[in-house]
């Protein structure tokens, strides 16, 4: 009975089958590019090992690591080889020397030609339906010149074509000027990278340079090596998710803040909320926080800058219970560290908890540490738009914060992301009757009506108030107004909130 394979030859790699739209066409050639350590060996072993569990004879060539050194990195991802094929050129090195110099022709020439004949042989006594070779560095010194190594693997290719096996050709890229011989002959070719980055651990990422008759999804997929191998973070593309929901506004449990955002916070939309340092953002992301989980809706919470001790501990001296809904599982709250964490793997981490959790609303706190995980701060707006919209089309509420630099007066943000959010909440500092106060606005809001003007706002150990319009104050953003009402409208600690009802 005839095997029917697959439509696609999956790599044992979730993240690169989706990059590649399913995995690899069946009975190919193809090349996988990268430095040393990049973990190409850790993903042909992987690409093996995916062999081995459907059933598929898998073959392992190598000429530059011993077979004692691919069971050590097998071993230390828990996986064992038995049952793939393994053939240690660089152990029959001594002997091809040897015929090499008992012959009348180049030594290079007898080598090559042996090593290529030994590689044939395997092949035949194993009939795989893998094949890995390792690595194409040393055939190229032993070919000696560009074109009997491009004849070299003209003849593999052919060889290999009539014999129904996919083929990984591994690639340290030693050679400067880059491998463009084989790659014009592979059927496709992966780059793996590797970025050292000025502090924190190195960058890894892949990219798909060509693959003939296939779509796949093109640009930079950042991945990491950790026990199991390779994960793949395939690049956010927020065009192909779209979930249906239900529009509506969501509460604060204030009437007042309520009121000056026209409603609520609008589902599906991101909201950014600015101000100086210590006026009251993070606490104000908290105030929707407690307030969905109380609701029974999911909240997911990212923290760049505070430990989650400090942001629990915080919430707590002020009224909010957020251990208790972390407790109940309805606040998941993540300290991210930007130094360990590539930006893919972070959109990845969103993604888990939008479709697995169900997360209605999800904060970022704050941006600015958000931006010390990416590579160069150009990208960091087209990251974060196809991030947004993602999150939109799933309709969370999505609350980032921002702080400006200054405290009263003129102030500048790091990045002018303002523009991506659909709605902007300004708070500020202003000095009167001989005390700092702070003020609250909002500046935009795309889906729909809110109010033009500026409330107090203050944080008292009995929660957040807001108060009535600062009618009697005029240049409030200035940091400081001029005072222009009666005699001194201080706001009470009951103004703003909702009555309790026992």
């Amino acid at each position: 009975m005839e095997l029917t394979l697959p439509a696609r030859c999956g790599t044992g790699i979730e993240g690169l089958d989706d990059v590649l739209g399913g995995g690899l066409p069946w009975n190919r050639f193809y090349l996988v590019q990268g430095d040393p350590g990049v973990g190409k060996t850790t993903l042909a072993l992987q690409f093996l090992l995916e062999g081995k569990r459907q059933q598929e004879t898998g073959l392992y060539i190598t000429l530059s690591e011993t077979k004692e050194e691919l069971l050590e990195v097998a071993k230390s991802h828990g996986w064992s080889l038995e049952g793939i094929s393994l053939l240690e050129l660089s152990a029959l090195e001594g002997e091809l020397l040897q015929e090499a110099q008992n012959t009348l022709f180049h030594p290079s020439e007898v080598e090559l030609n042996r090593t290529t004949q030994l590689v044939l042989d395997e092949v035949e006594k194993t009939k795989p339906a893998r094949l890995v070779f390792d690595s194409l560095s040393e055939m190229r010194l032993l070919a000696e010149t560009p074109l009997r190594y491009r004849r070299q693997m003209l003849a593999l290719k052919q060889f290999f074509a009539g014999r129904q096996v996919t083929v990984l050709l591994l690639d340290d890229r030693t050679d400067q000027d880059g491998d463009l011989q084989v790659q014009s002959i592979a059927h496709g070719v992966v780059a793996l990278e590797k970025l050292p980055l000025d502090y924190g651990v190195e960058r890894r990422r892949l990219k798909v340079v060509k693959m003939r008759g296939l779509k796949f999804r093109g640009g930079y997929h950042d991945f990491i090596i950790q026990h199991g191998g390779l994960q793949v973070f395939p690049r956010l593309v927020a065009a192909e998710h779209h979930t249906p929901f239900e529009r509506g506004s969501v509460s604060s449990d204030l009437p007042a803040l309520d009121a000056l955002l026209g409603g609520g916070l609008d589902r599906g939309t991101s909201n950014l909320f600015m101000g100086p340092a210590g006026a009251g953002k993070s606490t104000l992301a908290m105030q929707y926080a407690v307030a969905m989980a109380g609701k029974g809706e999911p909240v997911v919470l990212y923290s760049f800058d505070e430990a989650l001790g400090t942001i629990i501990a915080r919430a707590g001296e002020i009224g909010m219970d957020l251990q208790g809904h972390i407790n109940a599982k309805k606040i998941g709250m993540h300290q991210i560290d930007p130094a360990e964490l590539p930006p893919g793997q972070f959109s990845d981490r969103i993604r888990q908890a939008v479709r697995h959790d169900h997360a209605k609303l999800l904060i970022i706190d704050s941006l600015n540490g958000y931006m010390n995980a990416m590579p160069d701060e150009r990208f960091l707006s087209i990251q974060m738009h196809e991030l947004l919209s993602f999150l939109a089309q799933q309709g969370v509420v999505t609350i980032l914060t921002m702080a400006q630099h200054g405290l009263m007066g003129s102030m500048t943000a790091p990045v002018d992301l303002s523009y991506l959010a659909d709605t902007v909440v300004l708070l500020r500092y202003f000095e009167a009757m001989g005390n700092v106060r702070k003020a609250i606005s909002v500046i935009k809001k795309r889906s729909g009506h809110h109010e033009t003007s500026l409330r107090e706002f203050k944080i008292t150990k009995q929660g957040i108030l807001v108060g009535e319009p600062l009618k009697e104050f005029q240049g409030v953003l200035t940091g400081v107004p001029t005072y222009i009402g009666r005699a001194e409208p201080i706001l009470t600690h009951d103004a703003g909130r909702r009555p309790r009802i026992d």
